[in-house]
């Protein structure tokens, strides 16, 4: 299926993980992405893999209102259009209780986890509303469901987007904006590998009821069909793709 032919959109957090996954997916199905990621050598190297034809590289600090403001209209720049997005990007932060943790890396989180999905969407849903509607994916967690001991930040974040999500769709849904939330369980990406050990990701893998780590892709097809026509009735919802991690 080419759902996305014709169509151009961002996806933050690009180079890698989740949202290269997602990238690919979307460029499968016709669509043109911007890459917006900070490793801009990453994000180019996945431009050359997936077509500069089909693709555009931008480096973005998601946490900086202006850089945001200036990859939207970098989008609309390149394809003219701007008619999906998937703002991905996030950090986590060491495991640290809450009274503990350093006031820079409190800000840092929520910055970057929370803030700059605001800034995101805050330029990013003018230039959809001017062009009669769009979709938009804000990629949250199981962990904007539940809590998890030392990561007050990020599960605040995660907590807090799922809100901003819901109260967006709202405002924007007789607008022909439809915006939804995915929420991941654990995923297999190089960024967790590099900071934990196979006995560390084999606990976090039982923690699933399928008794293993998500795929990228798997995340990603599940963005695609959000942003599709297919799911044309869904909006303002969170959809866990979480391998029975809150059914447990």
């Amino acid at each position: 299926m080419m759902d996305f032919k014709d169509k151009a959109g961002i996806v933050t957090g690009a180079a890698s993980g989740i949202g290269a996954a997602v990238a690919r997916e979307l460029v499968n199905q016709g669509g043109r992405v911007v890459i917006a990621d900070f490793d801009e050598e990453a994000a180019r190297a996945l431009s050359q893999e997936l077509g500069p034809e089909s693709t555009a590289v931008f480096r973005l600090d998601v946490a900086d209102p202006a850089a945001n403001e200036a990859l939207v209209a970098f989008a609309l720049g390149t394809f003219d259009r701007l008619d999906f997005a998937v703002n991905n990007a996030g950090i986590g932060a060491p495991s640290t209780k809450l009274a503990d943790i350093p006031l820079d890396s409190w800000s840092r989180v929520i910055d970057v986890d929370l803030n700059s999905v605001f800034y995101a969407m805050k330029y990013q849903i003018p230039a959809m509303v001017a062009r009669g509607g769009g979709s938009i994916v804000n990629m949250a967690s199981i962990l904007g469901a539940v809590g998890w001991a030392g990561s007050a930040a990020y599960v605040t974040s995660k907590h807090a987007l799922l809100g901003m999500t819901k109260v967006a769709a709202l405002d924007y849904a007789d607008a022909g904006l439809r915006i939804n939330a995915v929420g991941p369980g654990f995923v297999s990406t190089p960024a967790l590998e590099k900071t934990m050990t196979e006995q560390e990701m084999a606990g976090l893998a039982g923690k699933h009821a399928l008794n293993r780590l998500a795929r990228p892709e798997e995340i990603a097809m599940v963005t695609s069909f959000l942003l599709s026509k297919r799911a044309s009735f869904v909006t303002g919802t969170y959809y866990p793709v979480d391998g029975g991690y809150l059914a447990i």
